[in-house]
């Protein structure tokens, strides 16, 4: 085998060494589910609690089932925000005070990096595909239950 050969070969390997690290990172990370409860409205609620879970949140995703979602843990009260950078379906986002009562809802649009923020300090963040809320009539004043506390 020649020097050139080689190098094709290496190259070849990198390439495809890169190509499958890649299609791994994204691929949708499982997160721990609970059920959370909006009136009479059951949410299977996959928990991002961590700072890397709260960062993949659900990016890349390519759908998500009718009474799923979502909900983001920042351990106390603080002024958040959300975006849609890598995610790729349409979601609203309540945000939450302490108490579980939600403070705002706002409609995001897949890919787009412009901030949703929680009108005053929010405990938690929950999303659910765009227009979950709306359809059932939950608004701000709403509570939500089965937070973890």
């Amino acid at each position: 085998m020649n020097k050139v050969s080689s190098y094709r070969i290496m190259l070849t390997m990198a390439l495809a060494t890169f190509a499958a690290s890649s299609a791994l990172a994204q691929q949708p990370v499982k997160f721990p589910v609970i059920p959370l409860n909006a009136g009479i409205h059951v949410i299977k609620a996959e928990v991002a609690a961590t700072e890397a879970q709260r960062e993949q949140g659900l990016m890349h995703r390519e759908k998500m089932g009718q009474n799923e979602g979502m909900v983001f843990l920042f351990g106390a009260p603080a002024g958040v925000c959300m975006w849609m950078k890598n995610t790729l379906i349409p979601l609203s986002v309540a945000f939450i005070d302490e108490a579980g009562k939600i403070i705002n809802i706002e409609d995001m649009e897949p890919q787009t990096l412009e901030s949703h923020c929680a009108k005053k300090p929010a405990t938690y963040a929950l999303e659910m595909n765009r227009g979950w809320f709306k359809q059932r009539n939950i608004k701000a004043g709403s509570t939500i239950d089965g937070l973890p506390r």
